[in-house]
């Protein structure tokens, strides 16, 4: 990929992205439509200064970033002191990579240690720190005060500490796609299982965007796929959706069928593959494509060796699979398709919540 440090985005810079890009006029319509909000968004808060003042509306946003730190730090006050550890792994092609949190709780504050996590990989599981911060604070406004306005107030009683070149701050040019999207969902499992020993927190969700990806010279396609959430303490998990550090939807089958060479053969609950317990994890999804013309298909997925895990004495959910043509594929993976070819994903589910007899549910 074409590595950009920040810079202004001028008509040269849009140049030399655009060259470097598929369908170049969409991604221009992209870029436009993103400086049109900014430039609104500059419009508006300038109408706002002049009707109320700049100095009243500096004073409001102070008050905001305050209001935010004291409902997070009188919700962290409100939880045990103590030192919770947890670790967990993300499936590389080279073997398992760790993961290690330590969370630390004392008075109004949190510090959230990642030392001992594996180093940064060849691969493209690797973070920059920002994205490790961004998981351990959604994690911490979760089981904190959701409702609180997001500013960096709700943040500040949070401290991240991260070895420089692990996994979760990988020096540049490490490759770092999937740590956005995969590992950033790992760390928030390994959180809230570190949190689990100390308040009551879900089972583990499906923990994966299941990353689909088709193109060829032509096109480029790309969607994440839902699955199980975790069950809780008084409902079963959902099923068919995304869940933790996921801001994706699910791409409707008629528009991808209107808009690609690719066909929906399947697109269903995956029954049964949330994990059992007093309550269920949700369960994940089968979806079916077939390519229609030549083309490359890439997965980045995880879970696929095993479950998320079930909590409380719940059952863990079951992994998910990828399937070309009937045949197994890794959780990574890139293929060449011919037309008709069809690749399956099922998605797993998710943990279940607490021990139940036998007959408690079938």
């Amino acid at each position: 990929g074409l590595v950009i440090p920040p810079v202004p985005l001028t008509d040269e810079v849009v140049a030399i992205l655009l060259a470097n890009m598929r369908n170049p006029e969409e991604r221009r319509g992209d870029l436009r439509a993103q400086l049109a909000a900014h430039r609104l968004a500059e419009r508006r808060l300038a109408e706002l200064c002049q009707r109320r003042g700049r100095e009243r509306v500096a004073a409001a946003m102070d008050e905001l970033f305050a209001y935010s730190e004291r409902r997070v730090r009188a919700a962290l006050a409100a939880l045990p002191d103590g030192r919770y550890e947890a670790t967990d792994t993300l499936e590389a092609p080279e073997g398992e990579l760790v993961v290690r949190a330590a969370v630390t709780v004392a008075g109004d504050g949190v510090e959230i240690d990642f030392a001992g996590t594996s180093p940064q990989h060849d691969g493209n599981l690797n973070c920059p720190l920002a994205v490790t911060r961004s998981a351990s604070y959604f994690v911490v406004r979760c089981l904190t005060d959701p409702d609180v306005p997001a500013s960096g107030g709700a943040f500040a009683p949070v401290t991240v500490r991260a070895p420089e070149g692990s996994l979760v701050n990988a020096r540049p040019p490490a490759a770092v796609v999937a740590g956005n999207v995969e590992t950033s969902g790992r760390i928030a499992d390994l959180l809230f299982r570190a949190f689990a020993q100390a308040l009551p927190v879900p089972a583990q969700g499906q923990g994966t965007m299941n990353n689909l990806t088709f193109g060829n010279a032509r096109f480029t396609y790309y969607e994440t796929i839902g699955g199980g959430q975790g069950a809780c303490a008084d409902a079963d998990g959902p099923s068919g959706v995304h869940v933790t550090m996921s801001n994706t939807l699910n791409t409707p089958v008629e528009a991808l069928e209107l808009a690609y060479p690719l066909r929906v053969e399947r697109y269903a609950l995956r029954l049964g593959s949330g994990g059992r317990g007093r309550r269920y994890g949700g369960n994940g999804v089968i979806r079916e494509i077939t390519a229609l013309e030549p083309c490359r298909v890439s997965v980045v997925s995880e879970r696929r060796a095993r479950g998320p895990g079930g909590t409380r004495g719940g059952e863990p959910g079951a992994p998910g699979r990828n399937l070309l043509n009937g045949e197994p594929l890794p959780a990574k993976a890139t293929r060449a398709l011919a037309a008709g070819e069809s690749v399956t994903i099922e998605t797993p589910g998710g943990g279940g919540f607490g021990s139940a007899p036998p007959s408690d549910r079938v």
